[in-house]
């Protein structure tokens, strides 16, 4: 039998294979976990298992950190850690609770994917687990879809040791985010042409064909406003823009929806955004939602169109934004 996950870290901390600020993150991640599990009477006989191999899972990070290229493809052999990421995260989410609206342009996208065309998912982001919660949403419908997703994913999910087991699990398109980019100054240019090299792979992909990419035109995860309420941030044009031209350069129709995620109870993070990694965790078991939206029209969005490209950039944001906020408050 393995040991006890506490017993476990508290060990790891005293042979020295994990930093003190870690194992202080994860023991109260722990807690929280595992008070959540007999609050809600899940076995805990079922997911301290679960919850040891993570822990296995860090520790293996920690001391060989796992190097992810412009583009990573899930890694489901020898170890599984798709199916890892959803069953860790499947006793804190209510199904009961939780609700997949839109499922209708999910059946567009799909077929658009059967066509060899590509989708781009212009969406909102909340939690360091929205693939592994978009997995849960769409496991008996499309499952399929959940699982071939691309995600653009930032710096963070694929250096932090305590996100770095999920990741893996993912097709990711890793990308330094602009909120980043300068820490530290001496980096800057080795990022940037990391993300030279992952825009030349995502262009190859979508050359392919058949893709679906989610991403968050933010840039980060949503965050609570003065009032406490959670709202979706405001999308960046530019994001928008590059996405928008380099499909246009695919050789493949290239589609565009939106998909609203309201997943923040769960894991919500810091109040203030971090520039150092260690972020502290917390977690609940709460409902979870998404909605599709309907496809986009990249070019006639605004009545009356405006002439100039920079101000229709910025409406065209603006649009898809408000599709994303509307869907939004529907949960």
């Amino acid at each position: 039998m393995s040991k006890d996950p506490f017993e476990k870290l508290t060990q790891f901390l005293e042979e020295g294979l994990i930093p003190e600020k870690f194992y202080e993150i994860l023991m109260n991640f722990c807690v929280g976990y595992k008070k959540e599990l007999e609050n809600h009477n899940i076995s805990l006989e079922t997911q301290m298992p679960i919850l040891d191999t993570y822990l296995e899972l860090i520790k293996q990070q920690i001391q060989t950190p796992y190097s992810f290229e412009p583009f990573h493809r899930q890694i489901l052999t020898p170890f599984d850690y798709y199916a890892f990421g959803i069953e860790f995260l499947r006793p804190l989410v209510d199904m009961t609770a939780s609700s997949a609206l839109g499922l209708n342009y999910a059946e567009q996208v799909c077929h658009h994917l059967r066509q060899n065309e590509n989708v781009i998912l212009f969406a909102n982001h909340q939690i360091e687990g929205d693939p592994q919660a978009i997995s849960l949403l769409l496991e008996k419908t499309y499952p399929d879809l959940a699982r071939e997703m691309i995600f653009v994913a930032g710096d963070r999910v694929v250096t932090d040791p305590l996100a770095v087991p999920f990741s893996m699990g993912r097709n990711l398109l890793c990308i330094y985010s602009k909120r980043y980019i300068d820490h530290p100054p001496e980096k800057k240019t080795e990022k940037q042409l990391h993300n030279k090299r992952t825009m030349e792979r995502m262009s190859a992909l979508l050359s392919e064909g058949g893709k679906v990419i989610y991403v968050a035109p933010s840039g980060g995860r949503d965050r609570p406003n003065e009032d406490g309420i959670v709202e979706v941030a405001h999308f960046d044009p530019q994001s928008i823009e590059m996405f928008y031209l380099m499909a246009k350069k695919a050789g493949h129709p290239t589609h565009f929806y939106t998909l609203a995620l309201s997943t923040y109870d769960i894991l919500p993070p810091p109040e203030i955004i971090q520039v150092e990694l260690g972020e502290i965790r917390k977690t609940k078991r709460s409902g979870i939602h998404l909605c599709f939206g309907p496809e986009v029209d990249m070019e006639k969005f605004s009545i009356p169109e405006h002439k100039d490209k920079h101000v229709r950039r910025e409406l065209r944001a603006e649009f898809i934004w408000n599709q994303v906020k509307n869907d939004y408050a529907k949960f």
